[in-house]
């Protein structure tokens, strides 16, 4: 895998505002640190330009690894991971009453907190910690 240039990580961690693309935690209050993440793999062709990277916690990373789509819980059909360069986040997801947990209103939203276990107990007690402190949602 190609090596990213420092400037354009440093792009891309500004752009997202250090906030995971995906499930939104913010990089401040994460003991791990966040990744460079190609949303079309490099074992895939995906390149490493400033359109296919997003920022994303060790968790999303992890659990995204080389996939661009997974099975939608709701239909069993096999759909699109979210994708941050060319969808809004708001279209295919929102927060629980509570705002702990992560729900996919789209078949691509769905599978994606599948697919990347958005919704991790750790992640969870995070944000309701957050919420409490009004941290979270950003």
């Amino acid at each position: 895998m190609p090596t990213i240039p420092t400037a354009l990580k440093q792009q891309v961690e500004t752009r997202a505002d250090g906030c995971c693309e995906y499930c939104q935690s913010q990089n401040r209050f994460s003991p791990d640190p966040f990744s460079i993440e190609h949303i079309v793999p490099s074992s895939k062709d995906g390149s490493s330009q400033l359109n296919n990277l997003a920022y994303a916690c060790q968790g999303c990373n992890n659990c995204k690894y080389n996939h661009t789509e997974a099975i939608d819980p709701l239909t069993g059909k096999t759909v699109p991971l979210f994708h941050p360069r060319q969808q809004h986040w708001s279209e295919h997801f929102t927060w629980s009453e509570d705002y702990t947990e992560i729900i996919g209103v789209t078949p691509t939203g769905r599978a994606t907190v599948e697919r990347l276990r958005m919704n991790r107990t750790g992640m969870v007690n995070l944000r309701r910690v957050l919420h409490a402190m009004q941290e979270h949602p950003r």
